[in-house]
């Protein structure tokens, strides 16, 4: 894979092009469970002072009315990510009254599955659709799972970039073409090598007890608190979170634009009969949106999605063919509690650094062994990755996992290189060099100092991010008052997007069966 990498990265520089790459857009998603001030899932509505969850902008939830989603705009520079990230929660703590924000991905101490809150959006037919959909997860998966919290990356390398690299590869397609089928490329270096993300930036490797009915019976407790295990770097990111194995038989091509959309449309319009069982309208409510494969295509859970900004009322896979991708969202990443805002630049400007170089390296199309192969090694690497005796497998043999990260990390340090030059800085490199000490000592990464941090302490999971959460809290307490301007942009929005609420409430008048058979008639987008 190597050599067309090398070829690659010598034409930008030979060409006097890699400045084309610097300047890509960055945007965050970040999960956090609100949460009693004991510590409990917070079962309170969502903040009026954060507006309407519906059409905020920068503040929404996810499954739960407990899981709020803070959403940062797309900017080119890494700073600027994170400086919106801290500003939208030092705007949104004193909103929360005395709760607290979770700030570990997975969760606090959680009742029951009929117990855990769904999102609520409103009357209106768009609020009770999504409202719906997390009804039908909870019963595909369980609600306990959904509340398991993460952080999303979307990247776009910039536009400049585009018609530069177009002609130094010598392609004549269309631009829009060529555009997804690079980004693809992209996706499909990052499913192969993803598993790299959860060794570095893993922070889920113990759980609350109160979790424990979505855990292994056989699964070793640290205390009589915790359940965890002792080489995991994600558990987030493992069969027993976000990679389950329900969805394990769907298989989404992403060879190409157009079998990503077919597979992933079919999903929606196949029966499941496992699903069929649970029922649809039972008793005139609504169970699930549908009784499909998947009831919409969020539900297709991916380490990293091709993305493309809907229009109103447009659906994803429509989106997606009108204009081809646009940017990458990257979901492995878990929370790491040791940063305020469960994120920092050096992780970013790895991440993008590393996504330059998935798009940079030779990426062959995919068959089902190799489909096979990531999968386990994206398993491996969530349950086992900090053991010494574990080996992924690439091409059908055994490999250690630091002896492939050792080929990959130079690589991507010969990308960071060149952002630097743009950037006039060694902030990327630095953020490489940063990695490599974690695969040089495993006891470095997050996972092993969350691991240490309880053992030395002989604090459980739940007690030690409860004082972090009182922690964070107490650091963003401290900092100066967001400036004036900062503060009138999250007020204005959250008082606009309670307005924007009601005209959407007011604006409703089909009937939701209505309205849900519009939303799935083909070739049609209404929501």
């Amino acid at each position: 894979m190597s050599k067309l990498f090398q070829q690659r990265i010598s034409l930008l520089v030979n060409s006097n092009s890699a400045h084309s790459m610097w300047g890509g857009y960055k945007g965050i998603e970040k999960e956090s469970l609100r949460v009693s001030a004991d510590g409990y899932l917070a079962q309170t509505p969502h903040p009026v002072g954060l507006g309407s969850a519906l059409s905020n902008r920068f503040i929404t939830t996810d499954f739960s009315e407990a899981l709020l989603e803070f959403v940062t705009p797309a900017v080119p520079h890494t700073w600027e990510a994170l400086r919106d990230l801290c500003d939208i929660h030092q705007f949104s703590y004193p909103r929360l009254n005395d709760e607290l924000l979770w700030v570990a991905s997975m969760p606090c101490k959680i009742p029951q599955d009929p117990d855990i809150p769904l999102a609520r959006y409103g009357s209106s037919n768009v609020g009770r659709m999504k409202t719906i959909y997390r009804n039908g997860l909870g019963y595909r998966y369980g609600r306990a799972m959904q509340t398991i919290a993460g952080l999303h990356f979307n990247y776009s390398l910039p536009e400049k970039f585009w018609p530069v690299w177009q002609e130094l590869e010598k392609s004549s397609a269309d631009p829009c073409v060529f555009r997804s089928s690079a980004y693809l490329g992209l996706i499909r270096n990052f499913r192969r090598l993803g598993w790299l993300t959860l060794y570095l930036f893993g922070s889920s490797p113990a759980l609350c007890r109160s979790f424990s009915g979505a855990a292994p019976a056989n699964m070793p407790e640290l205390d009589g608190m915790t359940l965890y295990e002792p080489f995991a770097t994600s558990l987030r990111m493992s069969d027993l979170g976000y990679s389950n194995k329900t969805q394990a038989r769907l298989n989404i091509s992403l060879n190409s634009l157009d079998e990503y959309i077919t597979d992933l449309s079919r999903a929606i319009r196949t029966p499941d009969a496992t699903y069929e069982k649970i029922g649809v309208k039972v008793n005139g409510e609504y169970r699930q949106l549908n009784a499909n494969q998947l009831q919409i295509e969020n539900e297709y859970y991916s380490p990293i999605r091709p993305k493309r900004v809907a229009n109103s009322g447009e659906r994803p896979t429509a989106a997606l063919r009108r204009g081809g991708i646009e940017y990458v969202e990257v979901r492995s990443l878990d929370l790491n509690v040791f940063d305020p805002v469960g994120i920092n630049q050096n992780v970013m400007r790895f991440t993008e650094a590393f996504l330059i170089y998935c798009l940079l390296e030779d990426s062959p199309l995919l068959d089902d062994e190799g489909w096979d192969e990531f999968a386990a090694n994206q398993t491996a690497t969530a349950k086992r990755g900090r053991d010494p005796e574990l080996r992924l497998r690439r091409n059908g043999k055994d490999i250690a996992l630091a002896d492939w990260a050792n080929e990959i990390l130079p690589k991507v340090q010969e990308v960071a290189a060149l952002l630097d030059q743009c950037g006039n800085s060694d902030d990327y490199s630095q953020a490489v060099a940063a990695q490599q000490a974690l695969v040089d000592d495993p006891e470095r990464t997050p996972s092993a100092r969350l691991l240490y941090e309880l053992t030395s302490s002989g604090s459980s999971f739940f007690e030690f991010a409860m004082a972090a959460a009182k922690g964070h809290r107490d650091y963003f307490a401290a900092l100066a008052p967001l400036a004036a301007d900062r503060e009138k942009l999250f007020a204005t929005e959250a008082a606009e997007s309670l307005e924007r609420l009601r005209e959407i409430e007011a604006s409703s008048t089909e009937s939701l069966d209505e309205y849900l058979a519009a939303y799935f008639a083909p070739d049609t987008a209404q929501a």
